[in-house]
């Protein structure tokens, strides 16, 4: 274990510390330490979507957690989809406990314009036929962006589960819950800073064939503010940690060992 690494993943919308059920094992028996986190009123933790106000409640379990780890310790942060945003705010607050931050398929922000702005252009990308069954409400109105969302089990299997067993998509249907987007909390344009966001080693692992983040998108991200690296996983899909789970477990590996022997 001296040479391992803690890794801490941040799951998507909807989805909750579960769906790592299959990298956890497998970096666990690497040698590495693992923390996956289930975020507010996601996963198995214990307060309902109205009882999560704001984005500070939502990513509160992942605050918490990095704020306890010891000062001299670095961990590899890992967001999938969604939980880019929100590895994005704990780069923000706590640089210096992260060796590098990784977006698999995941909004990773830029400077010039607030983080919400991703969630805007995704949508404008994205037609209302291709969310076939997906349910979105509209708490403050339905002139107004949309409040929260849960996947449809229908878009579930013909998109964001397309390369899984079916078992996989079984468990999903059982296990998501609906996840806030908090679009007028990611428009505040001060949330990351140069100084702190800035200074953290960004990885970015592209997913082929994802019909969700659409590699399109991804690349336009990438784009706008280039990572230290880009990774690619062929013919995984959206959900890769359940599609192709040892092509990503190698890749974190090989991340975690070139940015420990960076000077």
């Amino acid at each position: 274990m001296e040479s391992g690494k803690h890794f801490v993943l941040v799951h998507g919308a909807c989805h909750g510390a579960w769906c790592w059920f299959k990298l956890v094992n497998m970096l666990k028996l690497a040698g590495h330490q693992v923390t996956a986190l289930d975020l507010g009123a996601s996963g198995v933790h214990k307060r309902q979507l109205d009882e999560i106000s704001c984005v500070a409640d939502y990513v509160h379990p992942l605050m918490e957690f990095m704020d306890s780890l010891p000062q001299d310790e670095k961990v590899i942060l890992v967001g999938h989809s969604y939980g880019g945003l929100c590895i994005s705010l704990a780069m923000e607050n706590f640089p210096e406990k992260i060796l590098v931050a990784v977006f698999v398929s995941a909004y990773m922000p830029h400077l010039k314009s607030p983080p919400g702005s991703l969630i805007q252009q995704y949508f404008k990308r994205t037609s209302a036929e291709s969310l076939m069954d997906c349910h979105f409400t509209f708490a403050k109105g339905l002139e107004k962006p949309p409040t929260s969302a849960i996947f449809g089990p229908q878009y579930m299997k013909a998109k964001l589960y397309k390369h899984c067993k079916p078992e996989d998509l079984e468990l999903a249907k059982m296990l998501i819950r609906p996840t806030g987007l908090f679009l007028e909390d990611f428009a505040d344009d001060s949330l990351l800073t140069e100084m702190k966001f800035g200074s953290v080693n960004r990885v970015f692992v592209v997913c082929e064939d994802d019909e969700v983040m659409m590699e399109e998108f991804q690349e336009d991200m990438i784009k706008r503010n280039p990572p230290k690296e880009v990774k690619v996983i062929k013919e995984c899909g959206h959900m890769v940690m359940l599609s192709k789970p040892k092509e990503l477990c190698q890749c974190l590996e090989d991340i975690a060992h070139k940015f420990s022997n960076l000077p």
